[in-house]
């Protein structure tokens, strides 16, 4: 039954490729051009970026940004129904030894991530890897795309854990020395009374969530920031930046600190590749 709620959804799936893409590119005319969804929050978000950017180069990036959000959004569907031959031939790893070498040394490593390229894909990263993989999630409210979501996310062995629930469960790992591979998505913005801390970003004081690398430091992991080049429409490579070699020796501020120049370095280089429909910075008193 639970595969029947989502027929739409696999009848999209197994269109091929250049279908899919003739469909994105009527979706990114409707989404930018006809109803504008969300582009005051996107060019509002690239101004403070780039503030040294003209507004054509704004509007390139922006409409770059529209085309790849729409790609994106059809690629992740399509996890439901692609073989994994395929996702071999479409998401090269460039450095995949540096995650095996600390496995081997039953060494546990931490993905943090961030809305970057297309994240959907990282899910099929335990192909390449035999290892325990969780990644933690804020559940939805809807939860018919909830379900979705973790139906497209677990295909591939990553196990799905809520983000209240992940803390306790990536300890009960660690003490008993069960190596594992852990996404965290860092960029999100902390609401209410979260752990947060505070660092530069974009020339903006951001918030970012604590928890991370509180997990990170309790479970003595090997961080990674883990990002993508879009070598061509549905064919990715990724890479591996290491942030921490040993997050117990350093400090919570300092990880999420190196976390957040890193991800800007990235965010510089392929600035159409990360998702700026956000109002990222809204809580940190820039108001939109």
């Amino acid at each position: 039954m639970k595969y029947l709620r989502f027929f739409p959804f696999y009848v999209l799936s197994i269109l091929p490729f250049w279908m899919l893409y003739m469909i994105s590119d009527i979706t990114y005319f409707l989404t930018y051009y006809i109803l504008g969804y969300r582009k005051k929050v996107v060019c509002k978000n690239l101004h403070l970026a780039f503030p040294h950017k003209s507004e054509k180069e704004i509007n390139s990036i922006a409409k770059k940004f529209y085309k790849h959000f729409c790609d994106m959004f059809f690629e992740s569907i399509k996890l439901l129904t692609i073989k994994p031959s395929e996702i071999e031939n479409r998401f090269k790893i460039n450095n995949l030894s540096q995650l095996t070498d600390h496995l081997k040394n039953n060494e546990n490593i931490m993905l943090y991530t961030a809305h970057q390229g297309n994240w959907e894909w990282l899910t099929t990263v335990p192909l390449f890897l035999e290892v325990n993989c969780n990644t933690l999630y804020k559940p939805l409210s809807n939860t018919y795309f909830n379900d979705l979501f973790i139906l497209m996310r677990e295909r591939f062995n990553v196990h799905c854990i809520p983000s209240n629930k992940g803390y306790r469960h990536l300890l009960h790992l660690k003490n008993n020395n069960v190596v594992s591979m852990n996404c965290v998505i860092g960029d999100q913005s902390p609401l209410g009374k979260s752990g947060k801390s505070q660092t530069q970003f974009f020339n903006q004081q951001t918030s970012f969530f604590t928890g991370a690398a509180k997990i990170a430091k309790k479970t003595d992991s090997i961080i990674f920031l883990p990002y993508l080049k879009k070598i061509k429409r549905g064919t990715y490579e990724l890479f591996f930046e290491t942030i921490v070699n040993s997050a117990s020796n350093l400090d919570e501020q300092n990880i999420i600190e190196t976390y957040a120049h890193k991800l800007e370095e990235v965010i510089q280089k392929y600035p159409e590749l990360y998702l700026w429909t956000h109002k990222r910075w809204k809580r940190d008193g820039i108001t939109y």
